[in-house]
């Protein structure tokens, strides 16, 4: 009978970070992956011979010595990444209707206080508290910095915070403060909810340095599974594990959809905590746990549309774009059948054919589940595609068309650029991502009630452990961290970090 030291479900970057330590430490490993294709949120997709990114649009901490740098460094990735430095001096745009003006928001804190200053003169000292209050709030999340150690009272007193009331304490400014929240879609933000440290450890990491993936982020989850196949590891796909088996009060072994068991010494989910729950067959952990995690409330999910933009007609920028109506940067989620969007987020994908101009666009906005749900039950997967009928058809033209419209008045001539394109609707996030309402950043975190989403790697089952975007925080980095913390359980020691930090 086969036995690995450690099994993961799910190759989201979670998953693969842990497989990639775990097996760094002589842990023999086997990631089971239930679509065709690994990486959750690092997959791309091909179209008209050009690549799509399905969610790593650009990525922050990568210069020397910074602490995703430093991660992929260890990991051995740093050399063989296919990255671009985006513009340092915007690399995202602010743009709001009736409003001329493209907001940059600049590489390094001091461009960053000097660009945004060149808008708001009269503002430099809002400017400056804003960018300190990011950098103080970092120094408290000793993980985020690749420190050991660290109680949850030294970070306390900052879960608290408000985004929207703090920066609307800084300053008067009304344009100010909408150019400050954005970019929030980066994180779903909402009013009187999404607590400030979630904006500032996002925020800091680009305003340190951001970057893009040249033919997309799919290289990283290459990447990684590689170093587990090099590691004596196994990264299996079309593998989807239907039950979580707990026997004398550890997890004794998964079981596939084809009915065969796999069995570990240690396993850890990378799945969305309620679908874990879900598949997990235990008494030992208490319905009243699982009524918690079933309770909190997910993240709104989008609606996406990527482009494939004819020859040579749509000139490349560094720079993402981010849109929002007037007043509504805090209530795009809240958009209805009329005003639909409020709000949306452009991105370019560099490519290693051409410099000078693009060869693919992607523009994200909201979309709830509700809009989808008549066709819920019917699922697409990398294996089996599934006709969703001419409505769906229908629903996507209609909405798709809306939103190139909104984005046409920002970018005139777009349209006539366009040489085809492909929607992404909730139900393309949920297939592909495997929430079941298609959440974009998975579970929301409160400012009200910090500790109520603070879900912690360790289990009640000594053997059995969690990761991923839900833990502690999403995107690229908060799941690679997350990874760090569930790694540490695991190995009940800090060394990894150390490892890391000296890499």
């Amino acid at each position: 009978m086969q036995q690995y030291d450690v099994i993961i479900i799910g190759s989201g970057i979670g998953g693969l970070v842990c497989g990639n330590i775990l097996s760094m430490e002589g842990m023999k490993v086997c990631v089971l992956e239930k679509n065709k294709q690994i990486g959750g949120c690092l997959q791309t997709f091909s179209r008209d011979k050009v690549i799509f990114d399905s969610g790593v649009h650009y990525i922050g901490g990568l210069d020397k010595g910074q602490n995703l740098y430093q991660i992929f460094k260890y990991l051995g990735l740093m050399e063989k990444l296919k990255l671009e430095k985006m513009d340092e001096d915007a690399f995202d745009k602010i743009i709001i209707d009736n409003d001329e003006n493209e907001y940059p928001l600049a590489q390094g804190y001091d461009n960053f206080i000097a660009r945004l200053s060149e808008y708001f003169p009269d503002e430099k000292n809002a400017i400056i508290n804003y960018c300190e209050t990011i950098q103080s709030i970092c120094k408290k999340f000793p993980l985020y910095n690749l420190r050991s150690g660290g109680q949850y009272s030294e970070k306390q007193d900052v879960l608290e915070i408000d985004t929207k009331t703090f920066i609307e304490s800084l300053t008067l400014n009304k344009k100010l403060q909408a150019v400050l929240a954005g970019n929030n879609i980066l994180y779903a933000g909402q009013s009187a909810k999404t607590p400030f440290y979630v904006h500032s450890l996002i925020l800091n990491s680009y305003i340190e340095s951001s970057w893009k993936c040249i033919d997309g982020g799919s290289q990283i989850a290459k990447l990684l599974a590689q170093n587990i196949r090099k590691n004596n590891g196994e990264v299996l796909t079309n593998n989807e594990v239907k039950k979580i088996a707990e026997e004398n009060g550890i997890v004794k072994y998964v079981e596939l959809q084809d009915g065969s068991n796999l069995y570990a010494k240690n396993y850890i989910s990378n799945i969305h905590p309620v679908k874990t729950m879900e598949i997990l067959k235990t008494n030992l952990i208490k319905p009243a746990y699982k009524n918690r995690i079933k309770s909190l409330e997910n993240s709104i999910s989008c609606f996406s549309v990527n482009v494939v933009l004819k020859k040579d007609s749509f000139r490349y920028f560094n720079s993402n774009y981010y849109w929002h109506k007037e007043g509504a940067v805090w209530n795009m989620q809240n958009y209805s059948a009329e005003n639909w969007p409020l709000g949306y987020a452009l991105f370019l994908s560099p490519s290693s054919k051409t410099k000078e101009y693009a060869d693919v666009l992607s523009v994200l906005t909201y979309m709830h589940y509700a809009e989808v749900k008549e066709w819920e039950q019917t699922f697409n997967t990398t294996t089996k595609p599934t006709e969703r009928g001419n409505a769906y058809d229908d629903f996507k033209k209609q909405k798709a068309e809306i939103l190139l419209n909104v984005v046409q008045e920002k970018f005139p001539g777009l349209k006539d650029c366009i040489q085809s394109y492909y929607v992404a609707t909730p139900l393309s996030y949920r297939d592909y991502l495997g929430t079941d309402d298609g959440s974009l950043y998975g579970i929301v975190k409160d400012y009200k009630d910090p500790v109520k989403t603070l879900i912690a790697p360790q289990t009640k089952l000594p053997n059995f452990f969690l990761t991923g975007q839900n833990l502690n925080l999403h995107g690229i980095l908060g799941a690679t961290i997350t990874a760090l913390s569930t790694c540490s359980a695991l190995l009940g020691n800090e060394n990894i970090i150390d490892k890391i930090r000296n890499a």
